[in-house]
C-alpha cells in the first residue's frame, strides 16, 4: 500500500480500547477494583472510572462543542462495531498507512494518579499489554504494540519492557510525559529502566494527554479546557525533553531513544536553541553530564512527531532538517484529520525528500522495524 506513492508509517495511531478490558485482562486479585471504561452516547467516550476517584477526573470528555456532531457520524459505526482490530485495519487503509504502532485512548489515563498501589499499577499495565498483543495479532505486520509500563516502581517498569519485547515483539514502550510519581526522568530511579531499553533495543515513546490526575502545566487554565489542551501537551513535553537532555539521560545513555508524540514540533528549534545557549554560558556549572551541544543529542536520539496540518513544520526542517520528525494521524481522537490525516501531511510546504522521510524513513528506523526503505514519488 502507499499513498500517493509515499510509504507511510503512523509513529503514533490510537486504538478506542473496550469498556471492559481491565475487568477482563486484570489479575484475579485486582478484578473488584478493575478500572472500567465509560459508555455514553458520545461513541468515543474516553473516561474511565477507577477507585475512589470520579472518571471526570481522568480527563472525561464531555465536551459538546463543533465537532462533536462530525465525530459522531464519522466514528459511529467504528463504534456500533467495537473499535476491533478489523475497524482499526479499515482506518488504516483509508489513511494510506503501511504500518503503525498502536498507542492508547483510555489508557492514557489509568496511571496518573499519584501514589497509586505499585501492585494494583503493574496489574494495569500487564492486563493493558495483554490485551494489546490480542489485538495485534489480526494483522502483525501492519499493527505493532507499543507497551504500557508503570513507572510507580522500577523493577516492574523493567520487568514489563523485558516481557512485552520478549514475548510480544513490541517495538516500543510507552509513558505519559508528565511526572506521575513526583519523579524527573533525569532522576537515577529511572537508571535501570533506560539500561534496559538500551539492551533491549527498543525506544521509549513519551505520550502526553489533555487531562492527568497528577498536576499538568493545563491546570493553571481550569475550567478552560481549550487553553489546557493548547498549553497541557506541548509544554509537558518540553519538560521531559529538557530532562532526558538537560538532565544528562541522553549522556549517559548513548544508545536510548524517545519519540515525543502529539505535542507538535514547532517549539522544538526555539527550546533546544535556548538549551545551547545555557550550555555555552554556564553548562560546566549547571550541566556537567553533557559533553556536547544540547542540540547535538537532540539529534543523536530523539524523534519529535508533525502534526498533519503543522504548516510551522518547514521551520523545524530550516533548523534541523527532517531528520528527527515522524508523523500521525492520531485516530480515532476528535480533534485527528482522519480520514484526511495523511492528505493533509502531503499538502505541507516542504520538499518530496522531507515528506519521504517523515512518512517513512524516520519512524522505520526509530523503531528498528527494517531498513529504511523509500518508495518512489
Amino acid at each position: 500500500m502507499a499513498k500517493q506513492g509515499y510509504k507511510v508509517f503512523d509513529s503514533d495511531m490510537h486504538i478506542m480500547e473496550p469498556a471492559d478490558l481491565w475487568q477482563r485482562f486484570i489479575a484475579p486479585e485486582y478484578k473488584s477494583i478493575a478500572p472500567k471504561g465509560v459508555t455514553s452516547d458520545n461513541v468515543r467516550d474516553l473516561r474511565v472510572e477507577m477507585p475512589g476517584m470520579a472518571a471526570t477526573a481522568l480527563g472525561g470528555i464531555k465536551h459538546r462543542g463543533r465537532n462533536f456532531e462530525r465525530n459522531q457520524k464519522l466514528y459511529a459505526d467504528d463504534s456500533r462495531r467495537g473499535w476491533g482490530a478489523e475497524v482499526q485495519l479499515e482506518a488504516m487503509d483509508k489513511e494510506g498507512l503501511d504500518m503503525g504502532v498502536m498507542f492508547p485512548s483510555r489508557g492514557l489515563m489509568v496511571l496518573t494518579q499519584p501514589d497509586l498501589d505499585k501492585g494494583y499499577a503493574r496489574a494495569i499495565a500487564r492486563a493493558y499489554n495483554d490485551w494489546m498483543y490480542e489485538f495485534c495479532q489480526v494483522s502483525p505486520g501492519r499493527m505493532l504494540g507499543a507497551g504500557m509500563i508503570s513507572v510507580y516502581d522500577i523493577g516492574h517498569a523493567v520487568e514489563e519492557a523485558h516481557r512485552v519485547v520478549e514475548e510480544y515483539g513490541f517495538k516500543a514502550v510507552f509513558a505519559r510525559a508528565n511526572m506521575v510519581n513526583g519523579k524527573p526522568w533525569h532522576d537515577p530511579y529511572y537508571t535501570p529502566l533506560w539500561q534496559a531499553l538500551e539492551k533491549l533495543n527498543v525506544p521509549l515513546g513519551l505520550h502526553e494527554a489533555t487531562g492527568s490526575m497528577s498536576r499538568q502545566t493545563g491546570d493553571h487554565f481550569k475550567p478552560n479546557f481549550g487553553l489546557q489542551r493548547i498549553y497541557g501537551q506541548p509544554v509537558e513535553q518540553m519538560l521531559a525533553m529538557g530532562s532526558f537532555i538537560g538532565g544528562g539521560v541522553f549522556a549517559r545513555h548513548p544508545k536510548l531513544r524517545v519519540a515525543f508524540l502529539e505535542a507538535n514540533c514547532s517549539w522544538a528549534p526555539w527550546l533546544v536553541w535556548r538549551m545551547d545557549e545555557s550550555w555555552e554560558l554556564e553548562g560546566d556549572l549547571y550541566m556537567p553530564d553533557l559533553d556536547r551541544m544540547p542540540s547535538e543529542y537532540f539529534k543523536r536520539q530523539a524523534v519529535i512527531s508533525v502534526e498533519p496540518d503543522e504548516y510551522p513544520v518547514r521551520h523545524t526542517i530550516a533548523e534541523f532538517g527532517s531528520d528527527q520528525l515522524v508523523c500521525s494521524t492520531d485516530y480515532p481522537h476528535g480533534d485527528s484529520r482522519y480520514p484526511n490525516a495523511m492528505d493533509a501531511m502531503l499538502k505541507l510546504p516542504i520538499s518530496d525528500e522531507d515528506k519521504r522521510k517523515i512518512l517513512w524513513d524516520n519512524c522505520a528506523k526509530f523503531y528498528a522495524v527494517e531498513a529504511p526503505v523509500t518508495a518512489p514519488a
